[in-house]
């Protein structure tokens, strides 16, 4: 089942960055805990503004935006970011994160 990467929460979106970390899809923690999050949003340099009431992360290449998210939260908005630049726009959710 595909979907887009700007809908991803919960299980589904933990599972997918740490499959894009190449870690374990069991690792949680990217969206709730800075000391996960924290250091991908440095690494890959993601911009993160507070606009209208929403989170929203930009990876850029030049003035390209490259990756971008949106979420409640900033950690939420930058993994979603995260996930859309290694990944695509559109996802396949694996079924065990369903």
């Amino acid at each position: 089942m595909k979907i887009k990467t700007s809908k991803l929460e919960g299980d589904a979106l933990e599972g997918l960055v740490a499959k894009c970390e190449g870690k374990a899809s069991w690792i949680r923690g990217f969206t709730t805990e800075w000391e996960k999050g924290g250091p991908i949003i440095e690494r890959e340099k993601i911009t993160l503004d507070f606009l209208y009431g929403s989170w929203r992360a930009l990876i850029l290449e030049g003035e390209q935006i490259i990756g971008d998210g949106e979420g409640p939260t900033p950690l939420i908005a930058a993994m979603r970011c995260f996930v859309s630049y290694r990944l695509g726009s559109k996802v396949e959710i694996p079924e065990e994160l369903k």
